[in-house]
């Protein structure tokens, strides 16, 4: 196994910057430069220097042994001062020690996962948390990087594990002490898995959302004050804003950290019947995703109809406040008037949806959740059959296990290690 080093913090001038070791010469490239290494978990001051003894910085040095490290190899940390010089001078020096490469993309976290430190769940966990850019998105990334969907696969696959057993103790040792029908027990089993499955799947399209944003699409007639109202909740002039009807033709994106839930506002084309081509198909866009947006903030005057039928959580207000004069369900771009009220209730419509979030975060997570559901579906129906079938619903249950194992990493994901590590830097 090659020893990878990287550096292991942001790339640019900063306080302190980290450089990793890892690998089984990362102690002897360590000590190389720093004369003598702390004990193991413990740091120390060293002077880093080359190999013809020239000083490259004074840096704080900490060691940890296999397996109890972040990747589960020999590790060195070197915690130099953070300037782009010295950086390169000491990532240089360990270019040419033998034995020693520069780490790839996310090699070092990959590494964490081969050798058990991590499941690929954890590894995504990470990779979100990595991403993180509101409240709401670091508290999911860190539950599940935390290991909590990964025990809560290992609990589904026990009892997945014990109802094949049953059956396969029934066919193997048919002529001995062992229960005929074990129906009953096994039927328990699948009920308890398959309902929490259940839940998880149904949890995971708004993790998902937490993960990836919520979509708000504002929605109304021309000149309705879209546009300045986007620009009032961005706080800058994200929109183009006229008295021309129609000034609107695309749909335009503000990403937003809505009290900690990451949120992207649509300012979508005012809706109407028109004969401009252009503006046509600008209409057709912002109907198409206002549909598939998970809220709409329709501005819209009393029994104003609309070529868009409003949901039961959408939001409706009154446009142009402060002309309309009203104050009890209005809202104003212009003054602001109403807007602090509209991004409250806004919040807590999806406050309310994240309460149902699950531990599964990606579309991967739910289609192999949704592939073992499937075989279980098939086990219940074979089950039905009698004792001369347990066989066929082993197998089943055992593909239905496979589906789960491939979730946490287990098997069969080599194919999506490559694009999966590709997301991380350099140096994690």
């Amino acid at each position: 196994m090659d020893t990878i080093f990287a550096q292991a913090t942001a790339q640019g001038r900063a306080g302190v910057s980290v450089i990793r070791i890892s690998g089984p010469r990362a102690w002897q490239a360590g000590a190389a430069m720093a004369g003598s290494l702390p004990s193991v978990r413990h740091s120390g001051l060293r002077q880093l220097k080359d190999a013809h003894d020239v000083l490259l910085d004074e840096a704080l040095v900490l060691t940890f042994r296999a397996p109890e490290s972040f990747t589960g190899e020999d590790v060195v940390e070197l915690h130099t001062h953070g300037s782009t010089a010295v950086v390169q001078a000491v990532l240089h020096q360990l270019s040419g020690t033998e034995g020693l490469r520069l780490a790839e993309s996310g090699e070092f976290t990959r590494r964490a996962m081969e050798n058990g430190r991590l499941d690929l769940a954890q590894v995504e966990g990470l990779a979100d948390l990595i991403d993180a850019e509101t409240e709401a998105q670091r508290r999911q990334a860190l539950r599940v990087f935390s290991g909590a969907l990964g025990d809560k696969v290992e609990g589904w696959r026990s009892d997945l594990i014990r109802s094949a057993s049953l059956l396969e103790a029934t066919i193997d040792f048919a002529d001995e002490d062992v229960p005929v029908d074990v129906t009953p027990e096994v039927t328990i089993l699948l009920d308890r898995v398959q309902q929490e499955l259940r839940s998880e799947i149904a949890g995971s399209f708004v993790a998902e959302r937490i993960r990836t944003g919520f979509e708000v699409a504002i929605v109304g007639p021309p000149n309705a004050g879209k546009s300045t109202l986007l620009n009032r909740l961005a706080g800058r002039d994200a929109a183009i804003t006229s008295e021309i009807a129609g000034t609107t033709r695309d749909v335009i994106e503000v990403r937003m950290d809505l009290k900690g839930l990451p949120v992207t506002f649509l300012d979508t084309a005012g809706l109407r019947e028109s004969e401009d081509v252009v503006e046509t198909i600008g209409i057709e866009r912002a109907v198409q995703r206002a549909e598939a947006a998970d809220l709409r903030v329709i501005l819209s005057e009393a029994n104003e109809q609309l070529l868009i039928v409003p949901k039961p959580q959408d939001v409706v207000v009154s446009p142009k406040s402060d002309l309309t004069g009203d104050t009890i369900n209005g809202v104003s771009g212009v003054t602001g008037e109403g807007v602090s009220a509209l991004i409250e209730r806004i919040r807590t419509v999806l406050q309310d949806r994240t309460s149902v979030a699950g531990l599964a975060t990606h579309e991967r997570h739910r289609s192999a959740m949704q592939q073992s559901q499937g075989y279980l579906d098939a086990v219940r129906d074979i089950l039905s059959q009698g004792p001369e079938s347990y066989d066929i619903a082993a197998e089943e249950l055992r593909s239905a296990i496979r589906a789960l194992e491939a979730l946490i990493g287990r098997i069969d994901v080599e194919n999506l290690l490559d694009e999966i590590f590709s997301s991380f830097c350099l140096g994690k």
